[in-house]
């Protein structure tokens, strides 16, 4: 069994797609709009298989985001994985370079892993990760 795709709600859907697109290669299908109840999607799939579901709604409350990133309960982060400690490097720079905020890292962790974390348009935590390699 495997995890068929990851469903975010947001406000401000072509902005997620772009970022996800932009810096991440997801690749976008066209937009499903379901004009009766105001819904609409993207699915993004990635060369791994796995796929991210980005929907809107306008009548849902807006989520109260928190921009300095602070753990809580429930699905917390999204990881991607990179083959290199390098990659890792380059996409904590290209990201810290178009104004992201890198939380922590790129780093090792206790586990063997180096990577770093940033928060999305939306403020979900992102993970980019590899196996720490000496």
């Amino acid at each position: 069994m495997k995890i068929e795709h990851v469903a975010l709600w947001t406000n401000r859907l072509e902005v997620l797609k772009e970022f996800y697109v932009r810096y991440f290669g997801g690749k976008a299908n066209t937009k499903y709009h379901n004009k009766t109840r105001g819904f609409q999607s993207y699915f993004l799939s990635f060369d791994s298989g796995a796929r991210l579901e980005i929907m809107h709604q306008p009548d849902l409350a807006d989520q109260k985001y928190d921009p300095d990133g602070q753990q809580h309960l429930g699905l917390i982060h999204l990881a991607f994985g990179v083959d290199t400690m390098s990659e890792v490097d380059e996409k904590a720079a290209e990201l810290t370079n178009d104004g992201y905020k890198v939380l922590n890292g790129p780093r090792k962790t206790g586990d063997g892993y180096y990577e770093f974390e940033v928060l999305d348009p939306d403020n979900n935590r992102i993970e980019v990760t590899t196996l720490f390699k000496e």
